[in-house]
C-alpha cells in the first residue's frame, strides 16, 4: 500500500516502517510498503489478519506525522517522474530502477492459495492464467496517473512490465523447471522471483519445491470484504478444477498453447482498459463474452462448491461489485460528474479508513489492540 498525506500526496516512509514494525517488507521504491498475512484456512480469521496490520501501520504513521494510507494502485496524483529508493545499496533495486523506472512503483494484492501437488498446481496456473483478466476486472483501482485519467481502469496493469516478455502455459512441473533454468541462464530473469506474470507457481525453493498458486494481476483492493470475495471466487474455481481434471486449457480448448497465450495477453489488455465492461475471448471456444457476464457464469458454477465448503457468504459480495462497479469505475463516475482527481482520491482515503473502523468494530474488536 502507499503511504502519504490525507491530501493524497504519496510520501516514501517504508525504510522507517520496516525498521520499526514487524511484518512489513520494503519495496524498491519507498513510497509503498508490503505486508503478508499468514496462511489461514478460514475467511473470518483472514479478515482480521488483513485489518490488524493496517491498524498497526496507521497508528505508527500518526506518530510520524499527519500521514495515512492511500488507496489506488498507481501514483494517482503525481510523482511518476522519479524513483525514491528505499535501499540505495541493494544491487537488485539498482537493476529494477534502471530497467523499469516507476512502471513498477505500483500497489497491488497478491492472492496465494495452497496446492501441494505440483501437477495440479500447473493445471491450476494454466486455467487461472486464462481467467486472470476476470480477477483484474473485479479489482481495477488505478484509473489515474499524475493527476490525470489515463484511459485505463487499471493503469497499473496497463503499464506494468511483464517479465520475461513471453511466458508459456507450463505443460508440467518439469516444463516449468526447465523454462525457469533457461531464463536464469539467459539473464531474462535476474532471480527466481523475477517472473512477473498474471499468475505463477510459488513455493519455498522455486522452481523445484512449489506449494501454492499466486495470483498477481489484481490491483489493490482496499475493502477487505471485496478482497475476500475475489479470493473466494478464486478458491472455489480451484476446488472445481481439483474435482474436475478436465478443466484444463491444454485439453479443453480449440486453440494451441501459443494461441492461448496470445488470447490471455489480449484479454488482459482489454480488462486493464475497461475492466468489467471488457469484451473478452473465451479460452474454450473463442466466443466473445463481456467480463461481467463471464464472472457471473463462473459464480453460478462454483456457488454450490463454496456453500458446501462453508464460505459462500464471503463469495456473495461479488454480486455488489458486478452491480455497482469496481473502485476504478466508481472513481471515474465521480470524476465524470466534475470532481477533480485529488477530490476523488481524498474522498477514497476517508472512505477506506472509515470502512476499516467499521469492520474492526463489528468483527475484529476482540483481536485488535
Amino acid at each position: 500500500m502507499y503511504t502519504g498525506t490525507p491530501q493524497g500526496e504519496i510520501i516514501g516512509l517504508s525504510d522507517k516502517i520496516v525498521a520499526e514494525l514487524d511484518g512489513f517488507v520494503r519495496e524498491p521504491d519507498s513510497r509503498n510498503v508490503e505486508y503478508v498475512t499468514s496462511p489461514l484456512l478460514n475467511y473470518e480469521s483472514l479478515l482480521c489478519a488483513l485489518l490488524t496490520p493496517r491498524r498497526t501501520l496507521r497508528n505508527y504513521l500518526q506518530k510520524l506525522g499527519d500521514y495515512t494510507l492511500i488507496p489506488g494502485s498507481t501514483l494517482s496524483l503525481g510523482g511518476s517522474d522519479r524513483f525514491v529508493r528505499s535501499d540505495p545499496t541493494n544491487p537488485y533495486h539498482d537493476y529494477i530502477e534502471n530497467t523499469y523506472h516507476t512502471k513498477v512503483v505500483t500497489a497491488s494484492v497478491h492472492i496465494n492459495i495452497g496446492i501441494d501437488d505440483p501437477e495440479i498446481l500447473m493445471r491450476a496456473c494454466r486455467l487461472i492464467r486464462m481467467e486472470a483478466p476476470l480477477f483484474l476486472a473485479l479489482s481495477a483501482a488505478s484509473p489515474f496517473l499524475d493527476g490525470k485519467a489515463t484511459g485505463y481502469h487499471s493503469t497499473r496493469w496497463g503499464v506494468f512490465p511483464q517479465t520475461p516478455s513471453h511466458v508459456p502455459l507450463f505443460a508440467s512441473h518439469a516444463h516449468h523447471i526447465e523454462w525457469v533454468e533457461q531464463q536464469l541462464a539467459a539473464g531474462t530473469m535476474q532471480n527466481v522471483r523475477h517472473l512477473w506474470v498474471s499468475v505463477r507457481p510459488n513455493g519455498d525453493r522455486r522452481p523445484y519445491d512449489l506449494n501454492r498458486l499466486e495470483l498477481r494481476i489484481c490491483d489493490l483492493v482496499t475493502d477487505p470484504i471485496a478482497l475476500l470475495a475475489i479470493t473466494a471466487l478464486l478458491e472455489a474455481r480451484l476446488l472445481q478444477l481439483i474435482e474436475n481434471p478436465d478443466l484444463d486449457p491444454l485439453t479443453q480448448s480449440i486453440f494451441s498453447p501459443e494461441e492461448l497465450v496470445k488470447i490471455a495477453t489480449n484479454n488482459e489488455i482489454a480488462a486493464a482498459t475497461v475492466s468489467l465492461d471488457a469484451q473478452l475471448q473465451h479460452w474454450q471456444d473463442g466466443r466473445t463474452i463481456i467480463a461481467r457476464d463471464w464472472i457471473s457464469e463462473i459464480y453460478d458454477e462454483v456457488w454450490a462448491i463454496a456453500k458446501q465448503q462453508g464460505f459462500s457468504c464471503f463469495l456473495s459480495p461479488l454480486k455488489k461489485i458486478l452491480r455497482v462497479g469496481n473502485e476504478a469505475q466508481q472513481w471515474l463516475q465521480l470524476h465524470g460528474v466534475g470532481l477533480d482527481t485529488q477530490q476523488v482520491i481524498t474522498q477514497a482515503i476517508i472512505a477506506t479508513h472509515e470502512r476499516e473502523l467499521e469492520l474492526q468494530d463489528k468483527l475484529c474488536s476482540s483481536s485488535v489492540r
